[in-house]
């Protein structure tokens, strides 16, 4: 259980920092070349993150069984973007990445690698469904329309100029309210963990796998 929980924390953190490298790769590309002096081209978890805000408390949230948190962040120097195409593609990188992270770590289930889905799968098969879970689980909260996330990023360059200036004038306020609807028994959390679990299963993870690998996931709960 200890060894399934650990590999899942080493990869969520491996997550993180794809998540936040396509960030700034895309911005790079459209015109922030600030964020290679920044030292954000890079996979080094320790450019985008805080040791405790950005890697324990997400974590510790993580495995007490509340809501996967991001865990990091790059800063973009929007100006220097060439139009809000690139704005709203320097957005939508980010789950784009945990996009690709949850295919990859459901193709071995699709390509029929995991033979017999009856009997237990053992480690491997249990941090991969777990891990796919999460992907899928993060690539739907972060593209939530809500200042903060990526989902709000992606449409705000095509808002009016007085409703982004309220909104982000307001986005500390805000993003605080929708974390405590994620985190209250409101069914918000439920919903999504229940469409990355359909998502999951959808690719072909074994239900078992998946709730073994969840069940070792948020083992301190239990």
């Amino acid at each position: 259980m200890m060894t399934i929980f650990l590999s899942l924390m080493i990869l969520w953190v491996v997550s993180l920092c794809c998540h936040e490298y396509a960030h700034a790769r895309v911005a790079y590309a459209g015109g922030d070349i600030t964020v290679a002096a920044k030292g954000y081209l890079t996979m080094n978890p320790l450019r985008y993150m805080h040791p405790v805000l950005s890697v324990v408390i997400p974590l510790a949230v993580l495995a007490l069984g509340g809501v996967p948190l991001p865990g990091g962040a790059v800063y973009i120097d929007r100006t220097r973007l060439r139009s809000r195409a690139w704005e709203s593609a320097v957005s939508a990188a980010g789950p784009a990445a945990n996009a690709a992270l949850f295919l990859l770590a459901t193709l071995p289930f699709l390509l029929g690698l995991r033979a017999d889905h009856s009997e237990g799968g053992g480690s491997l098969w249990m941090v991969l469904a777990a891990f796919a879970f999460l992907q899928a689980f993060s690539v739907i909260i972060n593209l939530l329309p809500v200042p903060g996330l990526d989902g709000f990023g992606i449409i705000a360059p095509y808002l009016p100029y007085d409703i982004r200036r309220a909104v982000y004038a307001n986005s500390n306020t805000i993003m605080l309210v929708c974390l405590v609807l994620l985190i209250a028994p409101t069914g918000i959390a439920d919903w999504i963990s229940r469409t990355a679990v359909t998502a999951t299963l959808a690719l072909g993870v074994p239900r078992r796998d998946l709730a073994d690998g969840v069940d070792a996931l948020f083992f301190l709960r239990q």
